[in-house]
């Protein structure tokens, strides 16, 4: 079976996260990195190419020159799909124009800055009928898809309280100030949108949540601030969480807590048991039941579900990490693509991705904490309406009675 062809727009030299992408895609074996439109300065995008091995008739000086020739060559020839890592403000002309052209896209999130992008992209990858993928990248870790399975079936009984938080220091000084260039596009608001914490952080924290137990969120009290002087876009939130169905929920993202590297975590308590995962100790989930000592859940064992299991790719005791749960996003990519192609028969052992349903969610996450922390009220309706007919989405992944590939409710 041929690779994949894989290309990509942005993630040239000094972007950490186009190397993780690369990696990550080509981890499997089963797609190569083909072409590319690596920065939006044409000699940057150009030598970054050059240096990554690109061909020059792939090795693209816009993302512009890069549909054009890609759509110029014959259908075998063309990429697969095309990975979409540049700031956020590029997201949606980019996804939005591969996708009318026909192509697969896997974009990094937050999605596109606005609702109004989000439902126009929803619709164009409807209408398209292509494989749209957002980096929601820790939901391909093993540990959280048991936690997800184990939520889902029961083991927690009724979910009552969740906690998630994800808390960075590196952004407690000025760092855009001193040259740092990824400070400077995610603090600056024509470039980021309208949050800064909650966009870049906050949205993981609300999908993380979201996809290990399918809740809803019905309404929010948010607090967002900006703590270094000059900052135009938060760096700090706090967000109380009403569920549909009764469950609460404390969402926490904060950039300027010092000493902290990348801390995400998530605590679900049901009625009768409670988990943890925390994705700087990865390889273990915590279960606690109520009648029972506490179990630790570890990667690669036969006790774990069917979907945690094809996730790891070593025996039990060899850790795996960011990179792989990265790769396991683009492996249920690659995993659809070749269905649509005919390559592979659809069904078999799940290889969930996040997809435009979510990214769509998490936009309007952003602006619902936004708009709560600028707000008068107490609280503030946040129940996510799918872009194209009205219905409160069920699950994540899942467009309103109608299972789609992905992460489904």
């Amino acid at each position: 079976m041929k690779k994949l062809k894989m290309g990509m727009v942005g993630g040239g030299s000094d972007a950490f996260i186009g190397a993780v992408h690369r990696s990550a895609a080509v981890l499997d074996g089963r797609t190569e990195f083909t072409a590319g439109a690596l920065s939006s300065t044409r000699e940057k995008a150009i030598d970054s190419g050059r240096a990554l091995g690109l061909p020059d008739g792939r090795n693209y000086g816009s993302w512009e020159e890069m549909l054009e020739g890609e759509l110029s060559l014959p259908d075998e020839e063309r990429i697969d799909f095309v990975s979409v890592v540049t700031p956020n403000f590029v997201h949606f002309p980019v996804a939005h124009a591969f996708v009318e052209s026909g192509f697969n896209v896997v974009c990094d999130k937050p999605m596109v800055l606005d609702s109004g992008q989000a439902r126009s992209l929803v619709n164009a990858v409807e209408e398209a009928g292509v494989v749209f993928a957002v980096t929601y990248n820790y939901s391909g870790y093993p540990m959280v898809k048991q936690a997800r399975h184990m939520v889902r079936e029961g083991h927690l009984g009724e979910v009552r309280k969740v906690i998630v938080e994800y808390s960075q220091g590196w952004l407690a000084t000025s760092a855009e100030e001193n040259g740092n260039k990824q400070a400077q596009w995610r603090t600056d608001p024509e470039r980021s949108g309208v949050a800064g914490a909650v966009g870049d952080i906050g949205s993981h924290a609300e999908n993380l949540a979201h996809t290990v137990t399918g809740l809803e969120m019905a309404e929010i009290s948010a607090d967002l601030n900006a703590f270094v002087p000059g900052r135009r876009l938060d760096d700090d939130a706090n967000l109380l969480i009403r569920y549909e169905g009764g469950a609460r929920g404390v969402l926490i993202c904060s950039q300027i807590s010092t000493g902290e590297e990348n801390n995400l975590s998530i605590r679900v308590y049901g009625s009768e048991a409670g988990l943890e995962w925390r994705q700087e100790n990865p390889t273990e989930l915590l279960l606690k039941p109520a009648a029972a000592p506490a179990q630790v859940l570890r990667p690669g064992n036969d006790y774990l579900c069917v979907e945690a299991k094809n996730a790891s790719r070593l025996p039990p005791g060899h850790p795996e990490a960011f990179i792989e749960a990265f790769a396991n996003v683009y492996a249920g990519v690659a995993e659809e693509i070749r269905v649509r192609k005919g390559e592979r028969e659809p069904g078999g052992a799940e290889k969930g991705f996040p997809t435009v349903y979510d990214g769509a969610r998490g936009v309007h996450f952003i602006e619902k904490a936004v708009e709560s922390a600028r707000s008068e009220r107490r609280w503030t309706d946040a129940r996510w309406r799918n872009a194209t007919n009205g219905n409160v989405a069920s699950g994540n992944g899942e467009k309103p009675n109608r299972r789609v590939q992905g992460h489904s409710g």
